[in-house]
């Protein structure tokens, strides 16, 4: 992808997440419709909602780690 593309890209990003006209929006979406086709929604097993109910409360009780912190464990794990 050039960076021209890219640039591009994030132009439309950011244009649209400043746009509040729905009709705007949909009439976008109905264009983009014709383009791309996203993939089918993904079926979850209950072993992984039940793993999603359980991240979700840890992240409530505050046990989670901040993106600084998850970096700094790999960044040790993979110098070992």
């Amino acid at each position: 992808m050039s960076s021209r593309t890219k640039e591009l890209k994030s132009l439309l990003h950011e244009s649209i997440e400043n746009i509040d006209d729905e009709s705007f929006l949909q009439t976008v979406k109905q264009i983009l419709d014709h383009k791309y086709q996203p993939e089918k929604e993904v079926e979850l097993s209950s072993h992984q909602k039940k793993r999603i109910d359980q991240a979700k409360k840890s992240i409530d009780q505050g046990d989670y780690l901040t993106n600084g912190q998850a970096d700094q464990m790999v960044a040790k794990w993979l110098n070992e």
